[in-house]
């Protein structure tokens, strides 16, 4: 199992698409988040004894550090990583705070996903600036200090994103391994502030694009570019295979919230109705599964897509107009098997094997944007 630990809510970031919008107005969503749990601690405040029962009871334990900014408390994650009985971490990072970390615990990261948004312009715009040189710059380090695990380039996508641009930008700049990015889209009741509906034609054309070039790619080197949202997309496509929802959240993935409670996501913080345990008392290995509803389950896609996100298939934060992201979906969909054909050929050729496509699953990439 996969499990995200919230380290704390502090951020030393104030970026545009996340503590920025707390000072927003908001829409009224269409759905509740129900009960709020108002124990909930600004730090991690459970107990570290009750922690490391609650991983001992599953051999196959994976923890990602998460926030706000795990960082801001470095010497808690050192000691979780010294204590907590897992073979295997991961971090979610934005990165500002990485090179203070010791190289002996950057290196026994097996991912580390880093938060940048594209080029330079782009992501100091977000961002803050100077984060995009101090993100790239620490992307070197890690290389450089022993790091050997996946690195990942983490992309928050708004309407001032080109997206070809952007991933382009990130795979070739010689810092990550593989890219990553995700909408900043039916998260937030913000949709009567935004221009998504006619940015949305602009980024359907950007990944057709994106699609072919990455087809280009494969078939330049015989090797798949790590560009997670067409990896297990593409290789159920070509296997026909149908998936649940693909981060793995409410049946692969849970998250420790900083009161010890058990979240199926690391959004659906303190949404008590939707808690799956405590790690005082809950069995990791037989935690409730939290389903995705409708209208999701009756799409003729969703086998496809998974749902996109539990937080926003419950609480519907844009309502109807959760279509408008939908419609992303589907072009993702459609772009990838366009290429299908192609893909086949070089599979029956030989000069591109199945194994090609095989990634870490739930390692925190949403994978549906």
């Amino acid at each position: 199992m996969f499990y995200h630990l919230t380290v704390t809510d502090d951020c030393n970031l104030c970026c545009s698409y996340c503590r920025a919008k707390m000072f927003d107005e908001e829409d009224e969503p269409a759905g509740s988040p129900g009960t709020i749990d108002e124990t909930l601690t600004e730090n991690f405040s459970a107990s570290l004894d009750d922690l490391y029962r609650f991983l001992s009871r599953d051999a196959d334990a994976v923890l990602t550090f998460i926030g706000g900014e795990p960082l801001m408390c470095p010497q808690f994650v050192q000691t979780v990583m010294d204590n907590a009985p897992v073979k295997r971490f991961m971090l979610q990072t934005n990165g500002t705070k990485l090179s203070a970390l010791p190289a002996a615990y950057r290196n026994r990261f097996e991912t580390i996903l880093l938060s940048i948004d594209g080029d330079k312009a782009l992501t100091d715009e977000h961002r803050g600036e100077g984060i995009y040189d101090t993100v790239t710059g620490v992307a070197k380090l890690l290389k450089s200090t022993g790091f050997s695990g996946e690195l990942i380039a983490r992309m928050t996508v708004a309407e001032d994103t080109d997206i070809y641009a952007s991933v382009t930008h990130l795979a070739d700049c010689g810092c990550f391994d593989a890219v990553h990015w995700q909408m900043d889209a039916d998260f937030t009741g913000d949709h009567s502030h935004r221009r998504f509906a006619e940015w949305s034609l602009s980024y359907n054309e950007g990944i057709r694009r994106l699609a072919a070039e990455w087809l280009r790619r494969v078939k330049a080197t015989g090797t798949v570019p790590k560009w997670y949202p067409f990896l297990s997309t593409t290789e159920d496509l070509l296997l026909g295979k149908s998936s649940r929802l693909r981060c793995g959240s409410g049946y692969a993935n849970y998250s420790i919230m900083t009161n010890g409670k058990v979240a199926p996501c690391p959004i659906m913080v303190g949404m008590a109705d939707y808690y799956a345990g405590d790690i005082r008392t809950a069995d990791p290995l037989r935690l409730p599964e939290i389903p995705i509803g409708e209208p999701c389950t009756s799409c003729d896609i969703y086998g496809f897509c998974g749902g996109r996100c539990l937080y926003s298939n419950i609480v519907r934060p844009w309502g109807d107009a959760y279509r408008e992201v939908c419609g992303t979906v589907r072009n993702l969909h459609d772009a990838l098997c366009g290429i299908i054909p192609e893909l086949r050929v070089m599979l029956d050729a030989g000069t591109l094997s199945m194994e090609s496509f095989s990634h870490t699953r739930y390692n925190g990439c949403e994978i549906i944007p």
